[in-house]
């Protein structure tokens, strides 16, 4: 049966919200750009690691033969030893301070929080290069305050830069002092956000400060626990400024990090090939890294 000319609506079609629009509007421009700075330079870098390209002219396939020769340099694994123990040291060390500095701040018998706030937080706002310039003015052998007090005290100075272990141990106090003002602000909001009710009955339980920390304040924080152990072991994998600034991967070159191997590799030595399948090797190893603590994150939140 056909409908009369009457039944079918009239009414016009509806036009689009500038509301609805207006959200795909700002979601392209982030596609764009994405798709401008990562992922563009990511597939340039995937091409790059299979060729001998050198920066300037044209290139050549050279198949796996950069990541088979990677595999075989020795002061490639150095580099990646070098930048595993440096974050070994650093994610424990700065999650400790970070964790102790929040505690201190956000206790309700402490005086001068909101300054302690602001003076930790202070470093977090330098530069990378002026943190580095810093510590490298402290930990001077010739010139440094710290030798410079332990002499006036009768003690011989410290080889602080000339030493590999203790010019390493000076980049994780320094990268560690920098980077503790931001992730002491996400433990304070995560432990502000702990129901005061819960040690409130823990006290009438008779439970002590540590015994609330212990079995109330980690378990309620494990979520930012596992944030901030995942941003730290990242960025501290990609360390480089802060190096180049204190003692420039030295005493030589026994403190060189993946990175700056990169770096020298590919900007120095004109072997941009080589360089990107060092960089794809970097970037595999941080996805494992990010996989596997998800995976971890996962478990212990299912229990």
């Amino acid at each position: 049966m056909t409908k009369r000319a009457s039944d079918v609506s009239t009414s016009p079609p509806r036009r689009r919200s500038k509301y609805t629009l207006a959200p795909l509007v700002l979601i392209a421009a982030n596609v764009v750009l994405f798709s401008l700075f990562f992922v563009w330079p990511a597939v340039i870098g995937l091409i790059y690691s299979f060729t001998n390209y050198t920066g300037v002219g044209v290139f050549q396939w050279v198949g796996l033969d950069n990541y088979h020769n990677l595999f075989g340099d020795s002061t490639f694994y150095d580099a990646l030893t070098r930048t595993l123990l440096y974050t070994v040291l650093f994610v424990p060390l700065n999650f400790l301070v970070s964790l102790l500095a929040a505690n201190l701040v956000v206790n309700k018998h402490a005086k001068g929080g909101s300054v302690a706030r602001v003076l930790f937080f202070i470093p977090w706002l330098l530069s990378p290069i002026v943190v580095g310039v810093l510590w490298r003015w402290m930990f001077g052998e010739n010139f440094g305050l710290v030798n410079y007090i332990i002499e006036k005290f009768g003690g011989d100075a410290v080889p602080w830069q000339s030493n590999a272990d203790l010019s390493l141990l000076v980049v994780v106090m320094a990268a560690a002092w920098a980077w503790t003002g931001f992730t002491m602000l996400l433990f304070i909001a995560a432990i502000k956000n702990v129901p005061t009710s819960y040690y409130e009955a823990a006290s009438l339980d008779g439970a002590g400060p540590w015994r609330q920390f212990i079995s109330i304040t980690l378990p309620s924080i494990a979520p930012t626990s596992f944030i901030v152990i995942l941003l730290n072991t990242i960025n501290s994998m990609k360390e480089y400024p802060v190096f180049v600034a204190l003692n420039n991967g030295g005493p030589g070159t026994s403190n060189n990090l993946l990175v700056q191997y990169i770096y020298e590799t590919g900007f120095k030595r004109g072997q941009i090939g080589y360089a990107s399948a060092a960089s794809f090797v970097l970037m595999l190893i941080l996805m494992a890294v990010a996989v596997v603590q998800l995976m971890v994150n996962r478990r212990v939140e299912n229990r």
